[in-house]
């Protein structure tokens, strides 16, 4: 029998975790996206393999991630570019922004999100 790819009943407890925890630049983004103010459910702190992605959108095969300072380290950087080539290889398409382009561009940000939902 294969493997849970959505939501892994192992990682269930991070993602609990990770949800109450938020950085202030998913939650500011959330609070755009929740509920289906783009037409679309989108749920957070979502599991996709031994990945939790910040937003999924199952309906669009969409995920968003947020990124902060952390992400800019050489091996952080090579985690991404792995966790971006499996979640392609799912046929899920990954939509990447930084905490300052959430926090100072969300009109942009909400423009990019809505023109692959369309």
């Amino acid at each position: 029998m294969s493997e849970r790819i959505f939501n892994p009943k192992k990682y269930q407890a991070l993602r609990t975790e990770l949800r109450n925890v938020m950085p202030e630049p998913e939650r500011h983004l959330w609070r755009h996206i929740r509920g289906r103010q783009l037409g679309v459910k989108f749920r957070r702190q979502h599991g996709v393999g031994s990945y939790i992605v910040d937003f999924y959108c199952p309906e669009k095969h969409l995920v968003i991630e947020v990124d902060g300072d952390s992400h800019y380290t050489d091996e952080a950087r090579k985690y991404d570019i792995e966790r971006t080539i499996y979640l392609n290889r799912k046929g899920l398409q990954v939509l990447l922004f930084t905490n300052e382009q959430v926090m100072n561009e969300l009109d942009a940000v909400l423009n990019v999100i809505l023109g692959e939902i369309s």
